[in-house]
């Protein structure tokens, strides 16, 4: 009697089925682990951390920054629908003088020195999110809570370093920064078509907890560690900024002011100055000869500084023989290292400069990119703030072409 077999068909539909039914193992395995560490999270209502961040560009595995390391209070405030957490900076070197500040109603800083302290009552606010510290046990929650949430397109997996896991998230065509307790898409400059952002989540094995991140963007890495970590010792969990003010300090409101549709140093002279480059060779605004020259004040970790860097380069490309020059002026870092690195890394093919501060104060740069283009004379004929790709390309072109 011949025994019944099973079609091609009938084996391939088995095969796939071991897989899914496999696959599905694995991620209700991992989800249930990042369930455990949320759930670990959530018991946090207050903790007290020294956090170090720093910094690099892209393609860079070393900072460009000096790590800096600030002494943390966190306050869990599940009230507070924009960043979810209060909390409170201090210096390495002094944990007891309160730097900065947010309780949920106002944000500040505290200047020692001056005696001043300077808040922010959030009112005429332009952004759809407040600019605020987003501690790291808050920041984590978000994460790791979105990632079993989403119905966005992402990829997560978990990878045991014996002592540790890390847990990486990859969410695909968007760039997602979590900087309030809903996360927001805060890059609107970029095409978000091929983008990843990338999360990396160190967790000790030890207590579930998470103690390190990494967050990978087209336009910078960043990194934050956390040390001497101590949950839920403090009574204080309702935190009140001004409950730590100093008596003899005076209130300062900040303003914020909208962006003049029209530079104050359009139509000057521009302000002189002499700076070095990453070789340290001087070079001043009076060496510059050409018919026109364009200036950028420019941050390597500035996003949409480096969303300009393909049309500056192809500008000085086309513009070779012509009487134009263009050079980039460096605010963000001053490690001479980490700007090599991103210069030969970026295929820069223009004069990069590091900027003083009198010099940076002097054209009144308050964020980058800004791009600052003189005529012969070196009069400043236009100031152009931000960076949106094919519309400030247009409107620079449009003002070269008509100096020349």
């Amino acid at each position: 009697m011949n025994k019944p077999s099973l079609s091609v068909t009938s084996i391939l539909v088995l095969i796939m089925s071991l897989i899914l039914t496999n696959s599905c193992k694995v991620n209700n395995s991992k989800n249930d682990y990042l369930r455990k560490v949320l759930s670990n999270l959530e018991e946090i209502k207050s903790a007290t951390y020294f956090s170090t961040f720093s910094a690099s560009f892209p393609g860079d595995t070393l900072s460009f920054t000096t790590p800096r390391t600030l002494y943390i209070k966190e306050f869990v405030n599940p009230t507070d629908t924009f960043v979810g957490a209060s909390s409170a900076q201090y210096k390495q070197e002094d944990t007891t003088k309160m730097q900065d500040f947010y309780d949920g109603l106002v944000r500040g800083k505290i200047n020692w020195e001056k005696k001043t302290i300077k808040v922010d009552s959030f009112q005429n606010h332009p952004y759809p999110f407040r600019i605020v510290w987003h501690p790291f046990y808050t920041q984590t929650t978000s994460i790791i809570n979105y990632a079993l949430e989403t119905q966005d397109s992402i990829r997560t997996d978990l990878k045991d370093f014996g002592d540790s896991i890390r847990f990486r998230l990859y969410i695909y065509d968007k760039v997602v920064e979590f900087v309030t307790k809903p996360f927001v898409d805060v890059h609107p400059y970029e095409s978000s078509i091929g983008k990843i952002s990338q999360y990396d989540i160190w967790i000790n094995k030890l207590d579930n907890l998470p103690y390190r991140m990494r967050r990978k963007m087209s336009h910078q890495t960043s990194f934050i560690a956390c040390s001497n970590v101590k949950l839920n010792t403090t009574r204080d969990i309702n935190f009140i900024a001004s409950d730590y003010f100093p008596e003899d300090f005076s209130i300062v409101q900040f303003k914020r002011e909208k962006r003049k549709l029209k530079s104050d140093l359009e139509g000057k002279g521009a302000p002189d100055w002499i700076l070095k480059d990453i070789d340290n060779n001087t070079i001043g605004l009076e060496d510059l000869k050409s018919k026109v020259l364009m200036i950028q004040f420019t941050g390597v970790g500035c996003g949409p500084c480096h969303e300009s860097l393909p049309f500056i380069k192809q500008l000085v490309s086309d513009y070779e023989n012509k009487d134009f020059e263009f050079v980039a002026i460096e605010t963000w870092s001053k490690n001479i290292e980490g700007l090599k690195r991103y210069q030969n890394k970026n295929k820069l093919n223009f004069k990069f400069l590091k900027t003083e501060e009198s010099v940076t104060k002097d054209y009144k740069v308050n964020s980058v990119p800004v791009f600052f283009i003189l005529d012969e004379n070196r009069v400043i004929r236009k100031v152009i703030n931000g960076y949106r790709k094919g519309v400030t390309d247009k409107e620079i072109l449009n003002t070269i072409n008509e100096l020349m």
